[in-house]
């Protein structure tokens, strides 16, 4: 039987919480966990579209290269190293950073015959460790990929000899996304969220956002911390809230 003061109000009993239900109670704000979301580097998991057609070619014509070393540029996040660990799975390739190479390391670096340097000229890069590389790539008949954000021409080389060698290299380049690209980006973004989206919210969000992979991304990762925030499903309706004005 439940207790009653004497208007009537049920008397909490010990040890209770009190609770009040009003309308006006403002709903518990979620925390926002940023908890790590892998992607796949397989060759399945990568959406090709005009703009980077020519570099997955590169990679798909493998080992009938027209050089040894091949210098593939684009901006952050544009594939660059989701095409270099398909290469690497394919040739056996080590990766390893451009600010890591070092002399005494060129040779090991080699062995398997392919190695993928990334982000080269990103971080001051030991001249001297890249010039053995190329020599010794072509040596041994071993095949380099070099991945940068600016084609060779555009690097910070002190070395005269160093400089000239790469800038005789090809360069293929990656291209920004055209719209179906761009499109099909966020919502292959939002499935490695495990984020079930529909079209309102992905043409919306497509004409909102700068028209790259980076941007794409980090659009998803907002829209999905905002919905985990304020407890809500990710739709249309959050997407003009939170890009409103962008």
């Amino acid at each position: 039987m439940v207790e009653r003061d004497l208007f009537g109000k049920p008397v909490p009993t010990p040890g209770a919480r009190a609770t009040t239900a009003s309308p006006q109670a403002e709903r518990p704000r979620q925390l926002a966990l940023a908890l790590p979301h892998e992607e796949s580097f397989s060759h399945d998991n990568f959406l090709e579209g005009p703009s980077n057609a020519a570099a997955l070619t590169l990679i798909d014509s493998w080992p009938d290269w027209s050089s040894r070393v091949i210098v593939l540029t684009g901006a952050e996040g544009a594939g660059k190293s989701h095409l270099a660990a398909i290469w690497a799975s394919r040739s056996g390739a080590r990766i390893v950073a451009g600010e890591a190479l070092a002399v005494d390391g060129v040779q090991q670096a080699l062995a398997s015959g392919a190695l993928v340097v990334e982000d080269v000229a990103t971080k001051p890069v030991d001249e001297r460790a890249l010039f053995h590389l190329l020599n010794h790539a072509r040596e041994v008949d071993a095949h380099v990929l070099l991945t940068a954000l600016s084609p060779p021409a555009l690097w910070s080389i002190a070395l005269p000899d160093l400089r000239s060698r790469l800038r005789a290299l090809p360069v293929v380049m990656l291209m920004p996304p055209d719209d179906d690209l761009l499109r099909a980006l966020i919502v292959k973004f939002c499935a490695d969220r495990q984020l079930v989206v529909d079209e309102n919210l992905v043409s919306y969000l497509s004409t909102r956002i700068e028209r790259s992979s980076r941007a794409a991304r980090e659009a998803v990762a907002k829209l999905d911390a905002e919905a985990l925030r304020l407890g809500r499903p990710v739709t249309r309706a959050l997407a003009a809230e939170i890009f409103r004005g962008e």
